[in-house]
C-alpha cells in the first residue's frame, strides 16, 4: 500500500520548464554559447550547477567557479521576476497536494536548489504540507541516480523513528516525476512511479519505466491513488 508521496518540483509542481530554459538561453547567450532546446531537454534531472558546467563543456568553453556562481545568482534573478507576478502551478497539483497531505506523508524530492524550490512553495503556503524535502544541495549526483530518492525515504523514516512508528519500505513510496531521469531515479530507489506528460512524452516516461503515465494530476486524487497502486 502506498503511504507516502515524493513530488518532483520543476515540471510537476510549477510549470516553468520553459521559464527555465528562457533564462538559460538568455544567459549563455550572453556569453557567446547558444543553447538549444535539445540541448535543455537532454539536460533534464541535473541540478543548476551541473546544468551550467555541461553547457559551457559543450561549447568547449572554460569557465572559472567565481562564473559559475555569478550565472546561478543571475539565473535565480530573472526566474523570480517571471514568476512574481503570478506562481505557474498546474492545474489540479495544488489540490492534489492538499488532499494527499492530509492522509499520507508528502515529500519534495527535486534538483531545484532549496533557496528556489522553497520561494515558490513558502508564497504558496505549501512548506508545511511537505514531511520531507530534498534538495540539489542534499546529495552529491543528479537524476537518474537514485540518491535523492533514497535521502527522501532516509529523512522521512528518520521522522517516522521520532514519532516512534514503523520505517516505511521503498515500494510504499510513490514518486510523481515529469522526465525520464526523474522516473529512472525514483525506479532505482526501489519505488513505484507516475510519470505526467507535462515536459516529455508517454512514449519517453514509459520507456524510462514508468509504472502509470498521465497527461495531467488534475483529475488525481487520494483514492485514485490506492487504486491504481494497490491493486
Amino acid at each position: 500500500m502506498i503511504q507516502a508521496i515524493f513530488f518532483d518540483f520543476n515540471g510537476v509542481i510549477i510549470d516553468d520548464e520553459h521559464l527555465q530554459m528562457q533564462v538559460y538561453q538568455e544567459l549563455f547567450r550572453e556569453q557567446g554559447i547558444e543553447l538549444t532546446e535539445a540541448d535543455y531537454m537532454n539536460s533534464l534531472g541535473m541540478d543548476d550547477e551541473t546544468f551550467v558546467r555541461a553547457g559551457y563543456q559543450r561549447s568547449n568553453t572554460s569557465v572559472t567557479e567565481d562564473a559559475v556562481q555569478a550565472m546561478l545568482a543571475e539565473k535565480t534573478i530573472r526566474h523570480r521576476k517571471l514568476i512574481e507576478n503570478e506562481l505557474p502551478f498546474f492545474p489540479g497539483v495544488v489540490t492534489f497536494i492538499k488532499a494527499l497531505a492530509r492522509q499520507h506523508a508528502v515529500g519534495l524530492v527535486s534538483m531545484a536548489t532549496l533557496d528556489e524550490a522553497g520561494y515558490v512553495l513558502d508564497r504558496a503556503n505549501l512548506t508545511p504540507l511537505f514531511s520531507v524535502m530534498v534538495t540539489a544541495g542534499d546529495v552529491s549526483v543528479c537524476k537518474p541516480a537514485p540518491d535523492c530518492y533514497r535521502a527522501g525515504l532516509e529523512k522521512l523514516n528518520e521522522k517516522r523513528r521520532e514519532q516512534r512508528l514503523l520505517p516505511l519500505l521503498s515500494n510504499e513510496c510513490l514518486v510523481i516525476e515529469d522526465s525520464p531521469p526523474g522516473i529512472q531515479s525514483g525506479k532505482g530507489a526501489g519505488m513505484r512511479t507516475l510519470g505526467v506528460t507535462n515536459t516529455v512524452s508517454e512514449e519517453a516516461l514509459r520507456a524510462a519505466g514508468a509504472d502509470v503515465v498521465t497527461p495531467s494530476l488534475f483529475d488525481w486524487t487520494v483514492e485514485a491513488v490506492q487504486l491504481v497502486y494497490n491493486t
